[in-house]
């Protein structure tokens, strides 16, 4: 059998190419050729041709964010998500060959139809993912440019050259919002939802309403471009070739904008507040039991749907910072993050070395970078091998590291960049304590799986 695929995650970092990885190596089992096109955060590689895709007895699409299906007409086409794919290639492959027949017959249509109405949660989520892989860009080059204006004028920014590192961080922090409501219109209703949906998107900017506000306003306007669409659906040939340049922008931004500015704006810029108020009010116990929960929720699904929304809270707490301060939120959640891929690197190429196969410890070696560089997909390999034993013992470690960053009262400006942003004078505080509580959240975790393994 001849099949393609499209492997594409919400960061377009790990998950995209491992799950690449997984359905090439599946195929080589069995013994059917595969050609895999990734959608990372770098753009597309290995793109499918008009060849490939004809030649093709099916498409696999294993991703946990919307992708363009337009190319597939004809062809049976299987959505799976892409963690599914790194777990259980070869039935994902196999599944594909039953697969309905994508923009077929009315019977096919109706097939689709009724299976996307039974995961309505699923469409959801990938249209949030959209949005969030298209912000992160955004988030990580803001936060990074700031922290250097702090490394190059101090806390003050002070300088020509910290100045300017101010300047480009903000204005790309000032666009997060505006890509992810964009992206999640775009996700919804194609290209005619992304003008709706930045104009969102900074509405929620200016009103301070902030991440959920984004959010929200993306979903409106992504279904007020539908709805806009639906309306107009018999307008005289004579007069399309106005609908997208003038009928779908302008309507799509009018609803959406009212929406925004006397519905939903207030009522969340007040929950934002409000939640900015708590987070900067807490202190002794409950900080360390909100450190407890964020990092057992960035280690319980490793990057999956629990470890995003831990994640959106810790930038979200980044967007109420003023001048020279820190998030103990985000500290506690990029540390708790970085422990699952560090611990088992720690225990793969260290403690316990005979408890694992030849390339689970291969994969312990590249653990190390990724942990470093925060990315907790880096302990998927064992996970998928083991995964009560790995990800009971990741959790507890990235439990304590929250617990522990609370404690210890670290702070962080940024929103990502791992044990390298730490050497940034500006963008932590209390970065020795910070770095003793990734190493004992690290070394508890790599203790606890060691011991419990069985030999191989």
């Amino acid at each position: 059998m001849k099949l393609i695929a499209i492997t594409s995650c919400s960061t377009g970092i790990a998950h995209t190419y491992m799950a690449a990885e997984a359905l090439e190596i599946a195929a080589k089992d069995i013994g059917w050729n595969i050609k895999v096109e990734t959608q990372g955060s770098v753009g597309a590689k290995n793109v499918l041709t008009q060849e490939d895709i004809e030649a093709a007895d099916a498409v696999v699409i294993a991703a946990s964010t919307s992708v363009n299906k337009d190319r597939f007409h004809g062809k049976r086409l299987y959505e799976v998500d892409v963690n599914d794919a790194i777990k259980n290639g070869q039935q994902v492959l196999k599944d594909s060959l039953q697969a309905p027949i994508y923009g077929g017959a009315k019977q096919t249509e109706t097939i689709k139809v009724e299976k996307e109405s039974n995961n309505n949660f699923k469409g959801i989520y990938a249209h949030l993912m959209t949005g969030v892989s298209y912000m992160i860009p955004f988030v990580v080059a803001g936060g990074i440019m700031t922290a250097l204006s702090f490394a190059f004028g101090g806390i003050n920014s002070e300088g020509a050259i910290a100045e300017a590192f101010k300047t480009i961080g903000g204005t790309a922090m000032g666009l997060m919002w505006a890509a992810l409501g964009g992206y999640v219109a775009f996700s919804i209703s194609d290209r005619p939802g992304l003008v709706p949906g930045m104009v969102a998107g900074m509405l929620a900017s200016s009103s301070g309403s902030g991440f959920l506000g984004a959010l929200l306003g993306g979903f409106i306007a992504g279904y007020s471009v539908l709805g806009v669409k639906k309306a107009f659906v018999k307008l005289p040939e004579k007069f399309e070739g106005l609908m997208p340049v003038l009928i779908i922008p302008v309507l799509s931004c009018i609803i959406t904008g009212f929406l925004m500015v006397f519905v939903v704006g207030k009522p969340l810029t007040w929950l934002n507040e409000t939640l900015t108020s708590w987070l900067t009010s807490m202190s002794g116990a409950s900080s360390v039991v909100l450190g407890v929960i964020l990092g057992a929720m960035m280690a319980i699904d490793l990057a999956g749907p629990i470890g995003k929304a831990a994640y959106f809270f810790g930038v979200a707490s980044l967007t109420a910072l003023t001048q020279g301060q820190t998030s103990p939120v985000m500290a506690a959640v990029m540390l708790s993050g970085m422990v699952p891929p560090l611990a088992m690197a720690l225990s793969s190429t260290v403690l316990a070395k005979k408890k694992y196969t030849r390339d689970e410890r291969e994969s312990g070696k590249t653990a190390w970078i990724l942990g470093l560089s925060f990315i907790s997909e880096g302990a998927i390999p064992f996970a998928v091998a083991d995964p009560i034993r790995v990800l009971a013992s990741v959790t507890v470690g990235s439990a304590i590291t929250g617990a522990l960053s609370m404690v210890f009262n670290c702070g962080l400006a940024v929103p990502h960049g791992g044990f390298f942003v730490l050497l940034i004078p500006g963008a932590t505080s209390n970065v020795f304590m910070m770095v003793l509580a990734l190493a004992v959240g690290t070394v508890v975790s790599a203790l606890l799986v060691s011991l419990w393994k069985k030999e191989k």
